[in-house]
């Protein structure tokens, strides 16, 4: 992974689990948010693994498709290309019929003083899509922020634990998985709701901020002085192969990585690889936001890039100047506010 192209051939590599499940999957998949995040890999993923499978379904990524080239990179890819405002009724009604939807589509960031935007988007803009598409299977993005702070020695909470959200990104996200657990219950659409705690590929997330803040020499806050991490091309595969546990009510399932990462330790790892040093800041707090993805891992198998990995690789992205999608977790908030 030493360059774009590649690190995107290794995010969208189907695994052999994958490609048997989606033998299995019946019917064409649609990807609603398909230019975000973690979209343009997801949908490269689903159009290797199709084709691997040899089903024929069709992988369809709708968008706004912001950034100029980003559809023709996805159709160049296999995928057919929708661009649509789905706020929109008309743009939603017009979408294509399928029987797997994903929904990838959220807000989190720019939540203070928006309130009201970011429970449209997170709250009733999925129900919407559920009754767009009822009866299709719908594996749905949610997030580990439902739960509350845990002690760090707790191992985190588990898919039976109280939610507690902090915050109103991560109460709008609730209301997001309450919503889609109604509309599964009246019209008898199967769900699966992922609880994911945070991607990370070589160009953002939890590693990749630490990484910059050492590059920058700026001190590494260990407030919040643990967390979550798992590599992204897991979490695509899974938010995939979560199509054929949908159920009503929803499948509901934690998708991070198996430890619980101290981010001193993290980061004195990180100074060592970019031949920089480290200074902290604060003291790691007692609590901190962790999931326990036992059961992930035991419906579908490990991460195959383990913490290790992601840090050597990260920093090898970091120290050789590589492209950078400059979208910062803020993972270290504890107050809710994005």
């Amino acid at each position: 992974m030493r360059d774009p192209a590649a690190l995107e051939e290794r995010l969208s590599r189907p695994g052999e689990a994958l490609v048997e499940d989606l033998r299995r999957l019946e019917g064409d998949i649609v990807v609603l948010g398909a230019a975000g995040k973690l979209g343009p890999s997801l949908v490269r993923l689903a159009v290797r693994g199709v084709a691997a499978a040899g089903t024929g379904a069709r992988v369809v990524a709708v968008s706004r498709f912001g950034r100029p080239g980003s559809a023709e990179e996805l159709r160049d890819a296999g995928a057919e290309v929708v661009s649509a405002d789905i706020t929109d009724e008309g743009a939603l009604a017009a979408l294509p019929d399928a029987a797997n939807v994903v929904y990838l589509v959220g807000a989190k960031f720019g939540t203070e003083g928006n309130e009201h935007a970011t429970w449209a988007t997170n709250a009733y803009l999925p129900g919407r899509v559920a009754e767009r598409y009822a009866g299709a299977r719908i594996s749905a993005l949610s997030t580990g922020n439902v739960y509350p702070l845990v002690s760090v020695g707790s191992g985190g909470c588990n898919e039976q634990e109280p939610v507690g959200p902090v915050g109103e990104y991560a109460m709008s996200c609730l209301g997001r998985e309450r919503v889609l657990t109604h509309f599964a219950r009246q019209n008898g659409t199967p769900m699966a709701l992922i609880r994911l705690n945070y991607a990370v590929e070589m160009r953002y997330g939890v590693l990749v901020d630490l990484a910059r803040q050492i590059a920058a020499k700026e001190p590494v806050d260990l407030t919040t002085g643990f967390a979550n991490v798992v590599w992204q091309g897991y979490a695509n595969e899974v938010t995939l192969r979560a199509l054929l546990h949908a159920d009503v009510p929803p499948f509901v399932v934690n998708l991070t990585g198996p430890e619980t990462l101290s981010i001193r330790k993290a980061a004195m790892r990180l100074a060592e690889l970019l031949g920089a040093e480290v200074t902290f800041s604060s003291a790691e707090a007692e609590t901190a936001l962790l999931s326990d993805a036992s059961r992930c891992h035991g419906l579908f198998g490990y991460p195959q890039l383990g913490v290790d990995e992601l840090l050597t690789a990260t920093a090898e992205w970091v120290r050789s100047g590589l492209p950078l999608l400059d979208k910062p977790t803020h993972f270290q908030s504890r107050d809710g506010k994005f």
